[in-house]
C-alpha cells in the first residue's frame, strides 16, 4: 500500500504509474468502487474518481503526466516599452538619470521600470526578467573620462589601417609595446574561498621590491621584452627599440601610448637617426584597452607571484622566466589580439 504522503512525493512519472495502477485495478475488478481503490492505494477517493473519468474520456493519454510548465500571465511590459528601457540602459547610467550610481544594478532597473512604465517589480523579478531578455551581470570595462571617442574612431577607421598597409608594403613588422611594473607588496589577484566572516590571509614580504618590464608583441605571436630595476627613461626605451629591431631582422612599426618618455626629445632624435629601422606611432590618449600588450601585462601579473620573492633579483628572475615561457607559446600571444577591444588589429 502506498501512503498518501509518499504519493505526494512521487515524481511526475511515478504519479503517472500510480494512476495507471489504480485504473487497472478498477477495470479488472480487483477493487470494487472508488472507496476501496482509495483505501488500497492510499490516495483520496476524489482522485480515484477523477482518474477513472479521465481514463474513460481520453484513454491512457488522460492519465499521462503533464509535460512543461503551466503558462504564466502575460508580460506587463510591452515590446515598445522594453525598447525604451533597453535604449535608456544603453545610452545612460543610473547616475545620469538620478536614480542610482554608475552601474545598472537590479534596484536601479526596478526604479527605471517604475519611472517609464509604472510597473512595480521586485529585485528578484527584475533579475529573471533581464535574463529572459538576454542580459547578464558583467564586470564593466573601465574608460577614462579624458578619452576622446572621435580620436579613437579615427584611429580604428583610418590611422591604424594606414600603418598596417605601410608595414605590409615595406615588408615590416607591426609591434605593440608597453611598460609595466611588478611590486612585491601586493597580494595575488583573484579571490580565495574561506568561511563566511573569516577573511583569508596571504603572506607577503614586508620589503617593497619592484621590477619594471618593457615588452612588445605582434599579431604573429612574437614577443620581445626587457626586465630592468631602475626607472623607465629614454635610454631604456631606445635601447629596447634597438634590440627589438635587431631581433626582428627587419623594420618595425612600433605602436605605443602617449607616455612622456615616448614623446621625449631624446627618443625623437634616436628615431630620426634610425628611421630605416624603427618607426614609432602614438595611440589615442587614455585608450589602454586598444593595446594588445596590455593583456600581456595582465597575464604577467596574474601568473608571477610577487609575494614569494625575497629580493629584487629573484623577482626579476621569476618575471623573465614567465616571459621566456610565453615567447615559446606564440598561440597564447596571438590570443591577446583576439579580445573584443583588440580584434581590430587583425585586418
Amino acid at each position: 500500500m502506498i501512503e498518501i504522503e509518499d504519493a505526494r512525493r512521487l515524481s511526475p512519472a511515478g504519479r503517472e504509474v500510480l494512476r495507471l495502477r489504480v485504473v487497472a485495478a478498477l477495470e479488472s475488478g480487483k477493487v470494487e468502487g472508488y472507496r476501496q481503490a482509495a483505501e488500497v492505494f492510499g490516495v483520496s477517493e476524489r482522485s480515484v474518481g477523477s482518474w477513472w473519468r479521465a481514463y474513460q474520456r481520453d484513454g491512457r493519454d488522460g492519465l499521462a503526466a503533464r509535460r512543461g510548465r503551466r503558462p504564466g500571465p502575460p508580460e506587463m511590459i510591452s515590446a515598445e516599452e522594453r525598447g525604451t528601457l533597453f535604449a535608456a540602459m544603453a545610452d545612460y547610467t543610473p547616475e545620469e538619470l538620478l536614480i542610482g550610481g554608475p552601474l545598472w544594478t537590479r534596484p536601479a532597473v526596478v526604479e527605471l521600470i517604475r519611472m517609464v512604465t509604472g510597473v512595480v517589480m521586485t529585485e528578484q523579478g527584475v533579475g529573471l526578467w533581464l535574463r529572459r531578455h538576454g542580459f547578464t551581470p558583467q564586470r564593466p570595462a573601465k574608460r577614462a573620462y579624458e578619452q576622446q571617442p572621435a580620436a579613437v574612431r579615427a584611429w580604428l577607421d583610418s590611422e591604424y589601417p594606414e600603418i598596417a598597409a605601410r608595414a605590409k608594403s615595406e615588408n615590416a613588422t607591426v609591434a605593440w609595446a608597453d611598460q609595466t611594473g611588478l611590486r612585491s607588496d601586493t597580494a595575488p589577484p583573484g579571490r580565495s574561498w574561506a568561511p563566511k566572516g573569516h577573511t583569508p590571509v596571504v603572506r607577503v614580504t614586508g620589503k617593497r621590491l619592484r621590477v619594471n618590464v618593457m615588452s612588445a608583441v605582434s599579431a604573429q605571436g612574437a614577443l620581445w621584452f626587457t626586465v630592468f630595476l631602475g626607472r623607465f627613461t629614454a635610454p631604456v626605451f631606445t635601447a629596447f627599440l634597438d634590440r627589438l629591431a635587431r631581433q626582428a631582422g627587419r623594420k618595425v612599426h612600433v605602436i605605443v601610448d602617449r607616455h612622456p618618455v615616448h614623446r621625449s626629445k631624446a627618443v625623437r632624435q634616436w628615431l630620426d637617426a634610425n628611421a630605416e629601422r624603427v618607426e614609432l606611432h602614438l595611440m589615442p590618449g587614455y585608450s589602454p584597452e586598444l593595446n594588445p600588450d596590455e593583456l600581456l601585462n595582465a597575464d604577467l601579473k596574474r601568473h608571477v607571484h610577487t609575494s614569494r620573492a625575497h629580493t629584487a633579483e629573484q623577482l626579476a628572475h621569476d618575471t623573465r622566466r614567465f616571459l621566456h615561457r610565453r615567447q615559446h607559446q606564440p598561440h597564447l600571444v596571438r590570443g591577446y589580439f583576439r579580445a573584443r577591444h583588440t580584434a581590430y588589429t587583425i585586418l
